[in-house]
């Protein structure tokens, strides 16, 4: 088949896939793009004439989506739990939430807010960025169809992510306390779950209406919640920046990849702290009923090295090889899959639960197109 990157027609269909969300649906579902046609070999560096190469195009255009998708769910938090000003503006704060999160940090609402902001940043740069270079923008407003919440507090819009049944992985809390495993050489070990119960069922991050503020135990729990789902999300940044970073061919790509990835690490930082102040609590949603207990990681059965509240230092681990001694790193950063892997781990965590199959189509295409992605020697 011809080289479809060649053809001016298609090349139009390229730009519009990008922008138009519906577009690159329609494209995946027609077969007109393959994975071995979405990219091809990459064209090399071409730093003298200004443009990007294809894969990092890709790469920046995948970590563009990401943060877009990223900013929705952070302006959800900080409309209800945050600081609204001229930066951050939207919402007018639910006081019955946000007095339970401030419980765990008189400064709880200034982190969420200059979370929500960095977040903003980030996907308006690497677009800016995208233009700059001629290469397309990811816009993804074709898809902000979900409803959220409808508790006092929220500005109501349609949202792009759902934050009220939300499946978490809390392995990230052991892994990053483990000093015998680490993902990229032992892909088969199971970390242990800081909170088993987020891991089954659907859960609520924020109140779905006032009538979730009035029970004490269960706001508990709902807060619980959004202060793991912090540390969950902003942990997959921290991996995502440093194992796409190795397939940029740009020095300036590279420089914008190992630049916003560190920030994504401070906010994990932030949040494995403060989820660790997590109250113990037991509750049952009233309307889905599912339970969820939060337990005191410090005392048995939890406890130890693993679970150990004020143990939010990497722990050092093997790293490249075992033959190596044990370092302190960021965990995975396996390069390969890594898009692949981020868009799995995010709908295994129900965040776009109500989306349409267009949507996944669209994301699995920016993916593909990430990972095929491949530095010139």
């Amino acid at each position: 088949m011809e080289d479809m990157w060649s053809s001016t027609r298609v090349a139009v269909n390229r730009r519009s896939f990008v922008k138009n969300g519906l577009s690159a649906a329609g494209l995946a579902t027609a077969g007109l793009l393959t994975t071995s046609e979405i990219v091809s070999a990459d064209d090399g560096p071409d730093d003298r004439s200004g443009r990007l190469t294809r894969g990092d195009a890709a790469m920046l255009r995948f970590a563009a989506a990401a943060e877009i998708l990223e900013t929705d769910f952070w302006v959800q938090y900080n409309e209800l739990a945050g600081v609204q000003d001229d930066e951050v503006p939207g919402g007018s704060g639910n006081p019955a939430y946000a007095a339970v999160l401030e419980a765990f940090d008189d400064d709880m609402a200034q982190y969420i807010h200059d979370n929500t902001d960095d977040e903003f940043t980030h996907q308006n740069f690497l677009n800016a960025y995208l233009e700059s270079k001629g290469a397309e923008p990811v816009n993804l407003e074709p898809f902000r169809t979900l409803k959220g919440s409808s508790a006092s507090g929220s500005s109501g819009k349609p949202r792009l992510t759902n934050l009220m049944e939300l499946t978490l992985d809390t392995s990230w809390y052991t892994r990053y306390r483990s000093a015998r495993h680490n993902p990229d050489l032992d892909p088969q070990f199971t970390f242990p779950q800081a909170v088993p119960t987020l891991a089954v069922g659907k859960h609520t991050a924020i109140p779905r209406t006032d009538a979730d503020t009035t029970n004490a135990n269960f706001l508990q729990a709902i807060a619980n919640t959004a202060a793991f789902h912090f540390a969950t999300i902003e942990q997959g940044g921290s991996s995502l920046y440093p194992a796409m970073a190795q397939r940029a061919n740009s020095v300036e790509v590279l420089r914008i990849l190992i630049s916003i990835g560190p920030t994504e690490t401070m906010h994990f930082q932030t949040w494995s702290d403060l989820a660790g102040d997590a109250t113990p609590v037991t509750a049952v949603d009233p309307k889905t009923g599912v339970s969820v207990t939060f337990p005191d990681l410090n005392s048995a059965p939890f406890g130890g090295p693993l679970f150990q509240t004020n143990l939010i230092m990497p722990e050092p681990c093997p790293f490249l090889s075992r033959k190596l001694p044990r370092c302190s790193v960021i965990r995975p950063t396996e390069t390969r899959g890594i898009a692949m892997n981020v868009v799995n781990f995010l709908t295994a965590m129900g965040l776009f639960i109500g989306q349409p199959p267009a949507f996944f189509r669209l994301m699995i295409q920016l993916a593909q197109e990430a990972d095929a992605a491949r530095r010139s020697s």
